[in-house]
């Protein structure tokens, strides 16, 4: 059975599971889904005795048994322990699987004995649920307390060789063998149940099948409560446990840990395979954003078009694509330039025609600068301009909380803004006269832009593509372009673009520090490279077109996951059939 895990190691390295949020340029993070079925086959295999062959030489389970029974016997007689667990026989409909020759099934109960209990007199070794490193299964950092500082828990005895599991919230596996000494003595939590294995029988074999999927599943089906499910010791040691022939045990504890080493191993490679992509992705793309002139770009674009099949095979890299594709709309290197274009100067003074009709007039002073990433010559036709001077208004909504009802008025605040994402379909209720107070000096329209100001999304924006009433939160910044000579998508493609208002906020509040609120005025004060009308045309024609080249790709990468998911589902439940 060896051979199932060898021989699909690629496949395991492969597998994995995408976590990504909604919208574009966002990030991804993935888990190893492969390697993780990959353990958890072992650990089947090994249980159910198909990891490795039987020795015929080996003194049967039945023979183990009947010596942990006297052992038991000899215990109880001489008070070392006390009877603690009223054994039943196994019924046929308890056992999970059929097990190997020489192997039998035992309650867990029988198969071992605890060490009773103490309250604390002296100092001691604290071993707490929170003291297990669940992943690895071992013990860091346990506390030394002093017998006045004890909490109620403390008071279950364990010794090297002891097999502790976490009664609370089993499903995070906080299993462990104890396998140092410490000092002063350790006393572990009663929130665990114990279990010291007789004969020199390993405990890790024991702490292997705790965390096997046939004792999950045991455990799933007998723990009570939800958000904090636990079972009792009682439950605990009612499970059923194979016990295989003593030399056996001690054979396949030696072949898993050899096994899982070697899932230790892919698992960092795979890591360092992921960094070193993301590296040469970024490097690669960075050459774009930062060639000097249209040879180097065709240059840098040339060597990312020769390995593009290689570069772009996650949806991290994709979004990264996208995050590029964007910072390249907006520097100007995304689609040619025409000549006959009116110029980006003269829209900018019909905008400031239109300002000084309203009575607000141009309040840039002096020509704004751009700061960009990277230090670029824009196009000549281009110009650079403060949101405030394109804008008709740029206002928050309605900063304390109303009242909401049953029915009335659509009430909207940032949970319904995602990047490029409007979704007022899970909205609240306000009545007529906040909405009118709300709305009544600016009435967010179809082709307006949305932006979160606060929270985890703060920065966020969308385009109100609907016809659709509705009052805001303060939580919204509502912009509202002049679209005549603008093209709101370009706009909201600025906005969610490196170059954007996450640069805009890394210049406010620093880098990497964290970002408290987006005020109004300085939503004003953002600025924006402006190209002519025409090409903020193009533009946005071109991203749409890449993006859906884009999101194509992810789906093909999608569906190509989830097939080897499914395989790796389906490998193992063939090896443990």
């Amino acid at each position: 059975m060896v051979d199932v895990i060898t021989e699909n190691l690629d496949l395991w390295s492969s597998a994995m599971i995408n976590k990504s949020t909604a919208g574009r340029g966002t990030s991804n993070k993935q888990t190893a889904y492969g390697i993780k079925k990959l353990r958890e086959l072992i650990l089947e295999l090994a249980v159910r005795g198909k990891l490795m062959p039987q020795d015929p030489n080996d003194e049967p389970a039945g023979v183990l048994l009947k010596k942990i029974d006297e052992e038991k016997r000899n215990l109880l007689e001489s008070g070392e322990i006390k009877k603690q667990f009223s054994s039943s026989e196994i019924e046929d409909y308890e056992i999970p699987f059929f097990l190997p020759k020489g192997w039998e099934w035992s309650r867990i109960g029988n198969i071992g004995r605890d060490w009773g209990q103490k309250t604390p007199i002296s100092d001691f070794t604290y071993i707490d649920v929170s003291s297990i490193i669940n992943i690895l299964g071992l013990i860091t950092n346990p506390e030394i307390i002093s017998a006045s500082n004890a909490p109620s828990r403390a008071r279950k005895i364990v010794k090297i060789g002891t097999v502790i599991y976490s009664t609370v919230r089993p499903y995070l596996k906080n299993i462990c063998v104890i396998e140092n000494e410490y000092l002063p003595e350790p006393i572990a939590s009663t929130a665990f149940a114990i279990l010291h294995p007789l004969q020199n029988m390993p405990g890790r074999f024991f702490a292997m099948y705790f965390r096997s999927p046939t004792f999950v599943a045991y455990v799933e089906s007998v723990q009570n409560g939800i958000a904090y499910p636990a079972i009792n010791d009682k439950q605990f040691f009612n499970g059923l446990v194979p016990i295989p022939p003593l030399n056996e045990q001690h054979r396949i504890v030696a072949k898993v840990d050899e096994l899982m080493a070697l899932c230790d191993q892919l698992e960092q490679q795979q890591t360092d395979s992921i960094a070193a992509h993301k590296t040469l992705v970024q490097t690669l793309l960075g050459t774009l954003t930062q060639a000097a002139d249209a040879a180097e770009f065709e240059q840098a674009w040339s060597r990312i078009a020769n390995h593009f099949d290689a570069l772009f095979t996650t949806e991290s890299s994709i979004d990264q694509l996208k995050q590029t594709l964007l910072q390249l709309a907006v520097m100007g290197k995304l689609v040619p330039h025409d000549p006959n274009d009116e110029p980006a100067s003269i829209l900018l003074e019909k905008i400031a025609e239109e300002h000084g009709k309203t009575g607000k007039g141009r309040t840039a002073k002096n020509k704004p600068e751009l700061d960009l990433s990277q230090k670029v010559i824009l196009p000549s036709s281009w110009e650079v301009a403060l949101f405030q001077d394109i804008t008709k208004v740029i206002t928050c909504g309605m900063a304390s909380t109303p009242k909401y009802y049953d029915s009335g008025r659509i009430f909207l605040s940032a949970k319904n803004v995602k990047p490029y994402r409007f979704m007022p379909d899970d909205h609240k209720f306000v009545d007529e006269e906040t909405y009118r107070k709300i709305t009544q000096n600016a009435k967010p329209e179809k082709g307006d832009i949305l932006l979160t100001r606060v929270g985890a999304g703060i920065g966020e924006a969308a385009l109100i593509d609907q016809d659709i009433d509705f009052a805001y939160y303060v939580s919204l910044t509502l912009i509202k372009p002049y679209l005549q000579y603008l093209n709101s998508t370009y706009l909201l493609h600025w906005l969610n673009s490196p170059e954007g208002v996450k640069k805009s906020l890394d210049n406010i509040y620093g880098t990497g520090m964290s970002q408290g609120n987006l005020n109004v005025n300085q939503v004003r004060m953002f600025s924006i490279p402006i190209p002519p009308l025409n090409e903020q045309h193009r533009i946005v024609a071109k991203v749409d077109e890449l993006m859906a080249l884009c999101d194509s790709l992810k789906a093909r990468i999608a569906a190509a996951q989830t097939t080897q998911l499914q395989l790796a589902d389906v490998i193992v439940e063939q090896a443990v059939a």
